[in-house]
């Protein structure tokens, strides 16, 4: 099987490319033996080192494994997606399902646990949306997500904190193009302002069941408009 000799430009990123094609394409089945090195970089034309770096890429991106003492196995014949490339990819209707699973709980868990700090975040957070109402959507909605930040932020569980900043860029792009597709702030500027009133009075009233409930309700009645 001949690979191909490469040409003399980012030698790294064509070796990288000519290596997965031929994976992809099932010249190394999964669970087959790459060939080692020095054999690699004489059928690519390039050095060591530049084959050492492109085994490295494609083990990153699970592709291939090295065994030490054994060589570089093929694991996978595609490259295994991130969680963030996974959340840019998705539909914004799933992206609203997992944000309820996550954030009804977290402002349960915020009516529960919020100090005197959180609540003068999740004042200044509303404040702040409030403000943005007068701005495009784009910034409507970074601060809409602030306020929601809050809220998770309160709810003092390190890791519902870093699920919802994986997820939040993602919602940010969902949100923009919502907004666009129902038009609500057309009549509206200050789209959910009461809803979100209410939630961050019921956290600050230490009433779970109701923050939990506001949430919930807010979210389900733009998931029912977006499968509709």
């Amino acid at each position: 099987m001949s690979l191909g000799t490469l040409r003399p430009s980012p030698l790294v990123e064509q070796a990288t490319q000519r290596l997965r094609e031929q994976i992809a394409e099932g010249h190394w089945p999964i669970g087959s033996k790459l060939p080692g090195e020095t054999t690699l970089a004489k059928t690519l034309g390039v050095g060591r080192s530049t084959v050492r770096e492109a085994l490295r890429a494609l083990a990153g991106a699970g592709l291939v494994q090295a065994r030490q003492g054994a060589g570089v196995f093929v694991l996978a014949v595609e490259p295994v997606e991130d969680w963030p490339t996974r959340l840019r990819r998705a539909e914004i209707t799933d992206l609203y399902e997992v944000r309820m699973l996550v954030e009804v709980q977290a402002a349960r868990l915020a009516a529960q646990r919020r100090t005197d700090a959180d609540v003068a975040a999740l004042a200044a957070a509303l404040a702040g949306r409030r403000t943005a109402a007068a701005g495009d959507d784009a910034t409507f909605v970074t601060a809409d997500i602030a306020l929601h930040t809050a809220v998770v932020a309160a709810a003092h569980n390190p890791v519902l904190t870093d699920l919802f900043g994986e997820f939040a860029p993602a919602l940010h792009q969902g949100l923009v193009n919502l907004l666009d597709l129902l038009g609500y702030r057309t009549d509206e500027p200050n789209h959910g302002d009461a809803a979100h009133a209410a939630l961050v009075r019921a956290i600050e009233d230490g009433d779970p069941e109701a923050a939990g409930t506001l949430l919930h309700d807010h979210l389900a009645e733009t998931l029912v408009l977006l499968r509709g």
